[in-house]
């Protein structure tokens, strides 16, 4: 990544090009791990889909290598001296332009079959003259009016079946267009600022976002204005599901909101997007169910049961509240009680066996750990980052019982916590480590994995012995970029094997945190320092390897974006004193 004054450039093939709001993106990624060799108009209205395909042609409409730039205001096409730019007028409208020197650009449905339940229909709207694509995938209609030079070409009109449809727009002459995504219909289109006018306007709400939340940045933190627009980019307007402003993990195929994943975000949004933080923080709450648990995941159209994730929700409302800029009402502060609750009673009914005290996991993916070695020898398992969790939402539950004057609340809250703890440092601290315990056999076993070391977030909770061990053993997990998630030692360790090895935000910033609490801030400082130089080198992956710090997976996540501002904002003012 390079720094281009005050914007960053980076590759489209890695982070998509967006608009704080869209739900859509321009990107050559067009399904899980799939890249096509022209950038397309990407929507993740009812799932991730292709809508239209970009192709760059020359004078004789064939197509062409163009060389592609991007930065948070602007995507360019360049081909032998001859430019096309893409801008956001709106989170609903891009405008395009070609200089009309050499550079034409095929517009087409990236779908070519139309089926009674699925493709796309094209046909020119005798309204306004426009052309408009309906699309049975996204359910939404993609409406390109042409503001200025005319098609060398208009394909597959009114077609049915399998067709090409769509325009070539010339490339020996200037033109423009605007796309817009729009559901059944919208006034005619009309033309506001000139394009260079959209550009600007494009980078000063940007440069806006960036001062807000990393006002803080310089030389020491030079990946904070790319983690920004990680974050701005991938912000949607609500919609479906969303009835309120979310971050989605990514605008490529991990286009949801996990319900822990937000946690980071929120924190990280705090002090200089409030609102949009506290937003963040309780979509997932929107959603809870009966039994006060958290869904797995929301987006568009789609919120999913069967599975949670863990309940880190207390820590993050601790880190939350510490870093916006106002005070909670106490209507707010009474909400976010009782969902919390809700969501507390949750693993302390249906997560415990009767007559124990310790909570379980299900499975793997509960823990947001998915294929940990953990879980090796049993997936129903008792585990002591689960219980640190809960134990730290026990205490920020009491802390809001006082708050809202009920005492008796917090004696219950405090004799759980006790339970809890004591639990777990009876049961599942074995021979200097913790071990995980089968919920149903009593069946305990140990793991290479780091998960089993996460109980460090309980900080100067933890007896003396039990944060010595713990913070040693962690040491023994640091690579040159960060905390592996399984012993570089082990049998069992995978390069790009997900939660068996690969170096995660997530982990990195609840074991930072819990070093620094337990009085070890020289290790937290590496940690942290590791970290960040990771992103720094290899961007904002959802994973990385532990030993090259080759990004992996979906390459623009934004817990990962988040864990870098959030530790960049915590060195920075640790450095300034």
């Amino acid at each position: 990544m390079t720094i281009a004054g005050a914007l960053p450039t980076f590759d489209v093939r890695d982070i998509p090009f967006s608009h704080h709001g869209s739900w859509f993106g321009i990107s050559p990624v067009i399904a899980e791990a799939t890249y096509a060799e022209d950038l397309h108009l990407v929507s993740h209205q009812n799932g991730l889909h292709a809508v239209l395909r970009f192709t760059p042609t020359d004078p004789s409409g064939s197509r062409v290598e163009a060389a592609v730039e991007a930065t948070p205001a602007r995507l360019g096409w360049t081909w032998q001296g001859s430019a096309i730019e893409l801008g956001y007028e709106t989170d609903d409208t891009v405008r395009v332009r070609g200089d009309g020197t050499g550079l034409g650009l095929r517009v087409s449905a990236a779908d070519p079959k139309l089926t009674p339940f699925s493709g796309p229909y094209f046909y020119r709207d005798p309204v306004d003259g426009s052309y408009i694509y309906t699309l049975y995938q996204t359910g939404r209609r993609y409406r390109i009016t042409v503001l200025s030079g005319e098609p060398a070409e208009v394909f597959g009109e009114q077609a049915l079946g399998t067709a090409e449809r769509g325009l070539l727009l010339p490339a020996d002459r200037a033109w423009e267009i605007a796309v817009e995504e729009f559901d059944s219909a919208r006034p005619r289109y009309r033309r506001g600022v000139a394009f260079d006018g959209v550009v600007k306007a494009a980078e000063k709400r940007f440069a806006e976002f960036v001062d807000a939340i990393a006002p803080w940045r310089g030389a020491e933190t030079p990946a904070a204005e790319l983690a920004a627009y990680v974050l701005w980019s991938a912000t949607v307007r609500p919609a479906g599901f969303l009835s309120r402003p979310g971050v989605l993990m990514s605008k490529h195929w991990m286009d949801k909101v996990w319900s822990w994943d937000h946690c980071f975000n929120a924190i990280a949004l705090a002090a200089g997007a409030p609102e949009l933080a506290w937003s963040q923080f309780q979509i997932p709450f929107d959603h809870q169910d009966e039994s006060g648990a958290l869904p797995d995941s929301v987006t568009h159209s789609e919120v999913l049961y069967n599975y949670v994730k863990p309940p880190i929700h207390g820590w993050a409302l601790g880190h939350l509240r510490a870093n916006l800029p106002r005070e909670l009402s106490r209507a707010e502060v009474v909400d976010v009680y009782d969902k919390l609750s809700a969501w507390t009673r949750f693993w302390l009914s249906a997560r415990r066996v009767p007559g124990q005290a310790l909570p379980h996991y299900q499975h793997g993916n509960d823990s947001g750990w998915d294929n940990a070695t953990t879980f090796d020898a049993d997936r129903v398992v008792q585990t002591s980052d689960l219980a640190a969790f809960l134990i730290l939402q026990l205490d920020r539950l009491a802390g809001l019982a006082e708050e809202l004057d009920l005492p008796d609340d917090a004696d219950v809250w405090r004799r759980h916590r006790e339970e809890v703890s004591t639990a777990m440092l009876k049961e599942l601290w074995r021979d200097g480590r913790f071990v995980a315990r089968g919920a149903a056999t009593g069946k305990a076993t140990a793991s290479t994995s780091l998960l089993d070391l996460m109980a460090i977030v309980l900080g100067d909770a933890l007896p003396g012995d039990v944060r010595d061990t713990l913070a040693r053993d962690i040491e023994a997990h640091l690579t040159q970029y960060g905390p592996a998630t399984e012993q570089l030692s082990s049998e069992h360790y995978e390069a790009d094997g997900y939660w068996r090895g690969p170096i995660w935000a997530p982990s990195t910033v609840l074991i930072e945190d819990g070093l620094r609490r337990a009085g070890f801030a020289e290790l937290a400082d590496e940690v942290s320092s590791r970290f960040r130089a990771l992103c720094e080198k290899s961007g904002f992956a959802e994973n990385f390897d532990a030993l090259s710090g080759t990004g992996l997976r979906d390459r623009a996540y934004t817990w990962t974006a988040s864990a870098y501002l959030i530790l960049a904002a915590a060195h920075e003012s640790r450095r300034q004193g």
